[in-house]
């Protein structure tokens, strides 16, 4: 078993190393867009088809957990956090295919989601409220707060990169310990509880992203938290 930590160099472009991690991001941003491209062709509105009324169903929901949790038009968010929570996902389950490596399951790659949402929150928050607005938000309840305030900002995105980290992380190298000592199908359980989990951890980064986000935007008083989950052992 490598290191958790570990990330193989897969070649050199001119003097920039390509590490395994960068090849599978990569390979997985070109295969939603191709997936993408094909059910927007498929898209019709006398007729829809099997695809086109699972792809409403997904939209729907994602806009009312969007409305539930920001007041105003869901779709100014929509476009973010449908994005994040389909490429956690699929990035979670990458691990059916043989000899692929979740890219969630290592850090940098955590680090740089956790940075869109930070970007994002700080975009959204000074479109809306103006850079006076979001920086007095820093302010309340009062003036001491200020530093406090300004360690939630930088604490919180760090706890979403290593919840998703830990998660990904554990159970690709349980299931790597377990499958190097037990044999080919013990792990198959652990496996369906991984991929169950892999799930989880997607709605709740693409929820946790909105939340942050959401407070950015509305100075913390319309942002609902999403309720407790517990994080799988």
């Amino acid at each position: 078993m490598e290191s958790p930590f570990a990330n193989p160099l897969a070649f050199m472009l001119g003097p920039v190393p390509i590490t395994t991690t960068v090849l599978t991001t990569w390979a997985l941003m070109a295969a939603m867009t191709l997936a993408a491209a094909w059910a927007a062709r498929r898209l019709t509105i006398d007729r829809p088809g099997r695809v086109q009324v699972v792809l409403e169903l997904l939209v729907e929901t994602l806009d009312s957990e969007i409305a539930g949790t920001v007041p105003g038009d869901p779709a100014r968010f929509r476009v973010l956090i449908g994005t994040l929570l389909l490429f956690v996902f699929v990035a979670n389950w990458s691990s059916l295919v043989p000899g692929v490596e979740p890219p969630t399951a290592h850090l940098e790659t955590d680090a740089a989601l956790a940075a869109v949402v930070f970007a994002a929150g700080v975009g959204w928050g000074i479109r809306t409220r103006g850079v006076r607005g979001w920086l007095t938000s820093f302010a309340r309840p009062s003036w001491v707060m200020i530093p406090l305030n300004l360690v939630e900002q930088v604490t919180r995105h760090v706890s979403l990169t290593i919840r998703l980290f830990g998660n990904v992380m554990s159970g690709v190298f349980v299931i790597g310990i377990v499958l190097s000592l037990a044999g080919l199908l013990v792990p198959i359980p652990l496996m369906a509880l991984d991929l169950l989990t892999g799930a989880v951890q997607a709605y709740i980064f693409a929820t946790l992203a909105l939340v942050f986000i959401g407070s950015a935007v509305t100075g913390d008083e319309g942002a609902t938290p999403p309720p407790p989950q517990q994080d799988a052992p």
